[in-house]
């Protein structure tokens, strides 16, 4: 009987996944020990996108620097530039026009769109759901027009400054972003259909990965990951920034902390943004879209930490200045580094083949990960 038990015992193997973008979500590394089929251990292995974007601040104007902040979670960059701007502003004590809080409104919740739809339509691809991946991304493209006629780009938009917005929105948006937000429910409506409601999907994703709300509350996780735990925490309703405080919206929370959740979880997260972006339209003010701030931005000395709800959880930047035009010092605290940290927790125990559905349903962006 020993010797049969010896025979069926199997050897432990390593296997690369990555750092190919397929699957990987980017140049990330990970290294699995299995035992079969079986995850006995997951090895992060990250730093290949690493640019150093937190010293090359310190030799940057804090308006040059607006650009940099795109390349951090680039799937939602006008989140990145007001997260930044904000932190400037609150140091140096700026009022910010009306018109350009509702215009930073609009288009941070067009930018959470944006990234949903990327994390909706990419977790699809990864279980090989091609058909289900153009909805989204159809969707998504009428986005990025809306940022290309307001400020000449889709997706490094570089469109906050400190004191408002670069530019006013042209006389085309408003009637595009009307017919994107009527035609967003049909969208929804499709990916259920396509991928929600699929057997096949929901077999691959039910009651995999999941993390308990002690456990993701240890891990620091925050964003959609942490409200798919059952924690109805978002910034924008437990500490308003801007102008957040003046609109009625209702955070999404599911209760199974699984992949199907947290897929589920940015669907209704969509439908949200939506509804604050009609509230802001309804609202939008006239006036000026730039404070008098003055040619050369520079700070009081002293130091800052101001946060947001960013498209995959808090993002924060830390500034220290000392009176000069460049920051003195930087630090950002990205979500997908943080959220990154778990991965490891809900995929060892799992099929390999559940390691896939676990990256993706994390939504992690490599650019944020190694700055």
């Amino acid at each position: 009987m020993a010797a049969v038990e010896k025979d069926l015992m199997t050897q432990e193997i390593e296997i690369n996944m990555g750092p190919q973008h397929p699957s990987t979500h980017g140049v990330y590394r990970a290294l699995l020990t299995l035992d079969g089929e079986k995850v006995v251990k997951v090895e992060n292995i990250i730093g290949y996108l690493h640019r150093g974007i937190e010293k090359l601040a310190e030799d940057r104007t804090y308006t040059q620097f607006i650009p940099y902040t795109d390349r951090l979670d680039y799937l939602a960059g006008m989140l990145n530039n007001l997260g930044y701007v904000q932190t400037v502003e609150k140091l140096m004590g700026v009022e910010v026009p009306e018109r350009a809080e509702y215009l930073r409104i609009i288009m941070a919740e067009l930018s959470r769109i944006a990234s949903h739809l990327i994390m909706i339509a990419s977790m699809a691809l990864d279980l090989s759901g091609w058909t289900a991946w153009f909805p989204p991304f159809r969707e998504r493209e009428r986005i990025l027009d809306l940022f290309e006629m307001t400020c000449g780009s889709r997706l490094t938009v570089s469109y906050m400054r400190i004191g408002g917005v670069a530019a006013d929105i042209p006389p085309a948006f408003l009637p595009n972003l009307e017919a994107f937000l009527n035609d967003l429910p049909q969208m929804i409506d499709e990916v259920n259909g396509l991928i929600t409601g699929n057997e096949i999907f929901q077999a691959r994703c039910r009651g995999v990965g999941k993390i308990d709300l002690e456990t993701a509350l240890a891990y620091g996780i925050t964003g959609p990951n942490l409200r798919a735990c059952g924690l109805p925490f978002d910034l924008r309703k437990a500490r308003p920034y801007g102008i957040y405080d003046r609109f009625e919206f209702d955070i999404p929370v599911l209760n199974n902390g699984d992949s199907y959740d947290r897929f589920v979880i940015r669907l209704l997260e969509i439908e949200q943004s939506a509804r604050i972006i009609r509230q802001a339209m309804a609202g939008l003010p006239d006036g000026p879209v730039m404070a008098k701030v003055p040619r050369v931005i520079k700070p009081p000395k002293g130091e800052v930490y101001h946060q947001i709800e960013g498209a995959k959880g808090i993002l924060g930047y830390y500034l220290v200045s000392d009176g000069g035009n460049k920051p003195y010092r930087l630090h950002i605290h990205s979500p997908s580094f943080v959220n990154l940290g778990a991965l490891p927790k809900i995929s060892e125990g799992g099929n390999i083949q559940d390691f896939v559905v676990n990256i993706a349903s994390i939504d992690i962006v490599l650019g944020e990960v190694d700055r």
